[in-house]
């Protein structure tokens, strides 16, 4: 996994907390990167449908499509991410150990399920349910939950 997803997840549910165009400047300046790399990784969530741009010098920038659902898991598929990869791989497959000549299709094996169930519980997790999240961490009624205890239990909201 890159910085994209993290770029791309906090803009995207700064976007649906606001109402309106949002510059990539203002987004820059909120996740605290350089406004190229939001507008690089907001290119590509457009592409995938899941943000809309507005032209103009004024009035230019990104929002939030209210009439989508959008997921954790719509990121990572626009994003191309892979949260496990390697590409480097241990034995040989031409080698007569078992072990050697066995060893790198297990690992991409293992890789490509953990991928896959990652894109799972991703799908699950909404822009929406991360601002719900944010917005109870901030309550201080709500922080002595770890984002351990949030994320990982059925009832995470």
């Amino acid at each position: 996994m890159n910085s994209e997803f993290i770029v791309a997840v906090h803009a995207m549910v700064f976007l649906h907390h606001k109402t309106g165009t949002i510059s990539s400047e203002v987004l820059a300046q909120n996740i605290c990167t350089n406004p190229v790399r939001v507008r690089r990784v907001m290119a590509k969530l457009k592409k995938a449908g899941l943000a809309e741009t507005h032209e103009g010098r004024a009035n230019g920038g990104y929002a939030y499509y209210k009439s989508k659902t959008v997921t954790l898991g719509d990121i990572s598929r626009a994003l191309d991410v892979q949260f496990a990869d390697s590409s480097w791989h241990s034995g040989d497959r031409d080698n007569e150990c078992m072990i050697a000549s066995g060893m790198s299709d297990f690992m991409d094996s293992l890789y490509g399920k953990l991928n896959e169930m990652c894109s799972d519980y991703l799908n699950t997790i909404t822009i929406a349910d991360v601002e719900e999240y944010l917005k109870k961490k901030k309550d201080p009624v709500h922080t002595q939950n770890s984002a351990q205890d949030l994320l990982f239990h059925q009832s995470r909201w």
